[in-house]
């Protein structure tokens, strides 16, 4: 493991693709560059909260440098390292279904390209670092709450199994930052944090869109180039077939990071194609939520709350929309569509047949039937919306359930689900007749299965975690941080790196949302504002 000044940068980048000439930090619209030159705005005060040492031996660097005063300076912006070179990225996109232009890191920027010790490259970024020449009529700043979001939803989701960047630190800047959280003229100074986000690369769909829309061919095929060679070089050398199957791979790993999204219940809240990874990652935790009580028509963002174009149910099929657009800009360059819809037919068919392949493991089942079982499928997701039913806490709960049905009565195997609902009083008469119908019908498909209820459990509990980030649990760490105690963000880190294991003194953090965080801001709905 390195020290901070050990750390070997090797910047692919900025190296190998072409800088914005214009070397002043103003907003402007930046053409035929991938990139510009800025440097994070030094901060009054940096001083770390948080940091993750599995992130650190990640890429090489020892965990002890946390304790290095050195390490809150250089992640708070307020220093940098030999070898790194600062800048912010430019890309376009679809925001809500609407092209947006040139957007761009408005307020991140890219400190370099770190290389571990057996040699994958692992970029750098601060969240919150200050202003860049995209950042429109933002600052460029994050402040404290969205930034200890997304530092503990990194690593959950790494640890769920869920493909995403990854977070390895988070830092007060020791200044205030004027927001207004809901966008209703309530606005308040607040804690200003920075996040230090690490992923292979953070190149986006809309990096490849810019250059399609200002009809610039030439570098978007540099781009293309320099992504196919650096990140997907297995596919050989860059040519008009190995085009159609870095796309289609993309699809493949977009694919698998919505079904896995669909698997846990976390809702993007904002997937727009500027916040879409062409390494099909997880990327830019914003007004994320996770679904609680199960409605596939939720949404957690505020701007999305009248067309929910984002909500829970429909994410599927917007990351199928969002790789049409990245398909259609990369029309000019192959010269026809024939092959890139074939990435696009191979998503819908590999979304279809991985949903069913993750729902049989979620209900223990070596697979789906397409047809004996489809309706038992489709019953659920009805049944769980007959009355508020915590969707982690179901499925978990359902992996108590014993196949052999005359083992025990409709009392006794309700009673093994109850505590999944929000209201138990509303399970009564119908509903409550529906539930145990179906239950019953599980327990007879699960009796073909072979297989003992013990292994049937550990098996669903493999694919259903126990422990998720909820948002009211997000939301009361945040709220100790920002009075000077940030002991439970540490806590919730360790907690969230088991979220399949029982971790008996923990069970407090599995109970249902309480009533005092169904309405309350941060815990049910959120805006983008951070």
């Amino acid at each position: 493991m390195a020290t901070l000044d050990e750390l070997n940068f090797n910047n692919r980048f900025t190296d190998q693709l072409p800088g914005d000439p214009e070397l002043t930090n103003a907003r402007r619209q930046v053409e035929q560059a991938f990139y510009s030159n800025v440097m994070p705005t030094p901060v009054v005060k940096p001083q770390l909260v948080a940091g993750s040492a599995e992130v650190a031996e990640l890429i090489g660097l020892d965990a002890a440098e946390f304790d290095n005063e050195k390490f809150a300076s250089v992640f708070g912006g307020n220093e940098t390292l030999p070898g790194m070179q600062p800048h912010a990225m430019c890309y376009g996109g679809h925001q809500f279904g609407h092209w947006a232009g040139q957007l761009g890191d408005g307020r991140a920027i890219n400190l370099g390209d770190v290389v571990s010790a057996d040699g994958s490259p692992w970029t750098l970024q601060l969240k919150g670092a200050g202003p860049t020449p995209y950042s429109r009529t933002a600052d460029g700043l994050a402040v404290l709450r969205s930034s200890v979001r997304e530092f503990l939803c990194s690593e959950a989701m790494f640890h769920l199994g869920v493909p995403t960047t990854r977070a390895l630190s988070l830092v007060l800047t020791g200044e205030r930052v004027m927001r207004d959280m809901m966008y209703d003229g309530n606005a308040r100074l607040e804690p200003g944090a920075i996040v230090c986000r690490v992923a292979p690369n953070f190149i986006r769909f809309g990096n490849f869109q810019i250059f399609a829309a200002r009809g610039d061919m030439e570098n978007l095929k540099r781009l293309v180039d320099f992504t196919i060679e650096n990140y997907f070089p297995h596919l050989g050398e860059p040519g008009p077939e190995v085009y159609a199957a870095w796309f289609a791979e993309v699809c493949d790993r977009t694919c698998k990071m919505v079904v896995d999204w669909m698997r846990v219940g976390f809702v993007h809240g904002v997937m727009n194609t500027d916040n879409m990874s062409i390494m099909g990652l997880t990327i830019d935790y914003g007004p994320y939520g996770w679904l609680e009580d199960y409605d596939p028509g939720w949404t957690p963002n505020t701007t999305d709350a009248e067309g929910k174009r984002y909500r829970f149910g429909n994410q599927p099929m917007v990351a199928h929309w969002n790789l049409y657009q990245l398909g259609s800009a990369l029309v000019g360059l192959l010269g026809e569509t024939e092959t890139l819809q074939v990435g696009l037919d191979g998503f819908l068919k590999k979304v279809e047949a991985d949903s069913n392949a993750m729902m049989a493991s979620k209900l223990g089942l070596a697979s789906l039937d397409p047809e004996a079982d489809e309706k038992l499928k489709q019953d659920l997701f009805v049944m769980l919306t007959l009355t508020e039913t915590d969707m982690t806490i179901f499925y978990r709960k359902l992996a108590t359930v014993p196949a052999e049905s005359d083992s025990i009565d409709d009392d006794a195997l309700l009673a093994l689900v109850m505590d999944a609902y929000y209201l138990p009083k509303q399970v009564t008469g119908e509903v409550r007749q529906a539930i145990v119908d179906w239950l019953r019908r599980y327990q007879k498909r699960v009796s073909e299965e072979a297989v003992s209820d013990q292994d049937r459990a550990a098996k669903m509990n493999a694919v259903n975690p126990k422990y998720v980030l909820r948002n009211y649990l997000a939301q009361l760490a945040i709220d100790k941080s920002e009075a000077g105690d940030h002991s439970m963000i540490a806590e919730l880190l360790e907690l969230l790196r088991r979220p399949y294991d029982e971790q008996p003194e923990m069970e407090h953090y599995a109970a249902k949302r309480p009533d005092w965080a169904r309405s309350r801001p941060g815990c049910s709905m959120l805006s983008c504002s951070s």
